[in-house]
Formats: C-alpha cells, sequence, structure tokens
C-alpha cells in the first residue's frame, strides 16, 4: 500500500493507519518481552539517556510493517532518526521503547509508541503496555480506547484533589531550565505529583482518568503523538504551556483533563514569574524588599 491512498471515506483511512499502528507497537511489544530481564548491552547515547538491545530489536520489526504498508510514507524513530519519504505529508513517529531505564533496571513502566502524522498533526496512534497487557488506541473522530473499553478522562475540577505527573529531561544536569521548581510548587497545590519515566504512558493515563494532568519538557515527536491523540480523543486538552496550540517541536506539552487546565497552567506561569524575578534580582543585585 503507498500514500497514494485509495479513494475511500477519512473514516476507512484513519481505521487502517489504526490497524496498522496496533500491529507494529505488539511487534515492538512482543520483542521487549523477549529481553524483559535478558538485557546484555546497556549504553548512553548521553548523560542519562539509555539505549539497549531491546530499543533496536524493536525498532527493527516495527519498521518493517510500516514500510511493507506504506512504502512511500516518512518515518520518524527514536534510534534511527529519519528514514522514507521525507517529503510526504504522512510521517510515522516511533518510540519503540518509550521509558528505556525503567526498562533496563526492570521496573515495569514502559511502552511501544506507533502514531502517524497528517500534515503535522497526530491522526491515530497505539501505545502497548506489554508488561502489563495494555494496548491504548485512538484515532481522530473515531474515539481513544485501552483493551477495546472507551477512555474518558477524570472528572476532577480542583487542582488540590488531584493527581498529576511529570518527567524531567535528560539535559537537566546541563540546564537550569528543569521543571524541578514546578514539581515542587504543584506538589504542594495537589495531592500529588508522579514521576513514571514513559511519557507515553503519562498521556495514556491521562486519557484513561487516572492521571489528572501531565506536563513536561524536553520531550520528542515520537514520545507524545501517539498520547496526544488519546487524551484528545478522551475529552481532555493538549496545550503548551501557556495554554496556546501546542507547538510539537518545543518538546514543551500541557495535558489534562480539560477541567483543570487553567489552573494547572496558572501554576506553572506562577513558576516561571518566581523564576524571572529571581533572575532579574541575581542579576542587579537589589535586596528581594526593594526589588
Amino acid at each position: 500500500m503507498s500514500n497514494n491512498l485509495p479513494d475511500f471515506p477519512e473514516t476507512a483511512q484513519l481505521q487502517t493507519f489504526l490497524e496498522v499502528a496496533t500491529k507494529a507497537a505488539h511487534a515492538g511489544g512482543k520483542v521487549l518481552q523477549s529481553y524483559w530481564g535478558n538485557l546484555k548491552s546497556v549504553q548512553e547515547k548521553r548523560p542519562g539517556d539509555l539505549v539497549t538491545e531491546a530499543d533496536k530489536a524493536s525498532e527493527a520489526a516495527i519498521i518493517p510493517i510500516l514500510q511493507q504498508h506504506f512504502p512511500d510514507h516518512a518515518i520518524l524513530t527514536e534510534e534511527s532518526g529519519k528514514l522514507g519519504n521525507q517529503d510526504s505529508e504522512f510521517v510515522w513517529a516511533i518510540d519503540p521503547l518509550d521509558g528505556t531505564t525503567n526498562f533496563a533496571h526492570q521496573y515495569p513502566v514502559f511502552a511501544v509508541s506507533v502514531a502517524v502524522l497528517v500534515g503535522g498533526v497526530p491522526q491515530a496512534g497505539a501505545i502497548y503496555a506489554p508488561f502489563y497487557q495494555e494496548l491504548f488506541q485512538g484515532a481522530r473522530g473515531l474515539g481513544a480506547t485501552c483493551n477495546g473499553e472507551p477512555l474518558k478522562v477524570s472528572p476532577t475540577s480542583e487542582l488540590s484533589k488531584s493527581l498529576l505527573v511529570t518527567g524531567f529531561a535528560y539535559d537537566r544536569r546541563q540546564t537550569t531550565d528543569t521543571n524541578y521548581p514546578e514539581f515542587c510548587h504543584l506538589t504542594h497545590l495537589t495531592q500529588g505529583v508522579r514521576r513514571s519515566g514513559s511519557a507515553a504512558l503519562d498521556l495514556a493515563y491521562v486519557a484513561a482518568g487516572r492521571l489528572d494532568g501531565y506536563w513536561e519538557r524536553g520531550l520528542s515527536l515520537w514520545d507524545i503523538a501517539a498520547g496526544i491523540i488519546m487524551v484528545e480523543e478522551a475529552g481532555g486538552k493538549i496545550t503548551d504551556y501557556q495554554g496556546n496550540p501546542v507547538n510539537l517541536s518545543s518538546g514543551r506539552i500541557l495535558a489534562s483533563n480539560g477541567l483543570l487546565h487553567a489552573s494547572i497552567s496558572n501554576a506553572l506561569e506562577e513558576v516561571r514569574q518566581e523564576r524571572f524575578a529571581a533572575f532579574v534580582q541575581a542579576a542587579t543585585n537589589i535586596p528581594a524588599s526593594r526589588a
């Protein structure tokens, strides 16, 4: 099948995308299961950013499936980079093992994420967590499911009663632009903030109503493309930190059940303002009481 798609309804096209994404995610997940507890090679691409033979083997199982069904589409993968026709409006974003650090330590929170973007917008995708045998699927206008059951975001409307999740970027040791202050601030405002180590599952869990909101920086397209579809199709909201349409290349995302979106965004802005005030104070050496 090529990107010269047959003249059939959009729904049928999306269903085809979803079926292939699911097939690819399952194939990657099967590979990960075979490596669970049996890793022989764990390397660092950069400080804190691990890669294992499981990442590479999972990706090697996924790519041929996409190439077989859509030989004229572009592919963007975490390990191999850009493949296929880079002029295509159809781009497959693949994370063959989201949660590599967890996997390497046998901490069972990891997943395979496969999504297709059309014209730069995520349209269909699958997130498969093989350890828990959970398959999250979603496509524009077709809803989102977990193991066939419809997903729906939580009804939590008060920040003080919410459970959030975030993650810490690989460059956290080299930059002051981290979300540590945000983590502390929102921990005090909520019932708790978790850190799972898998952006794909964080978004899937927001879609499932297990978590009420999620924010993070330093993300790549393959981390979030499938999860964005899940959240929006489950009734949630996706933006940048300020509540504007998300820029997928920025690496920053805010996801929520919608009801808490403004509250989380405002809390993030409070931290930003405090950081700016501290920067000005340090730069001008003016005592806080007189700044």
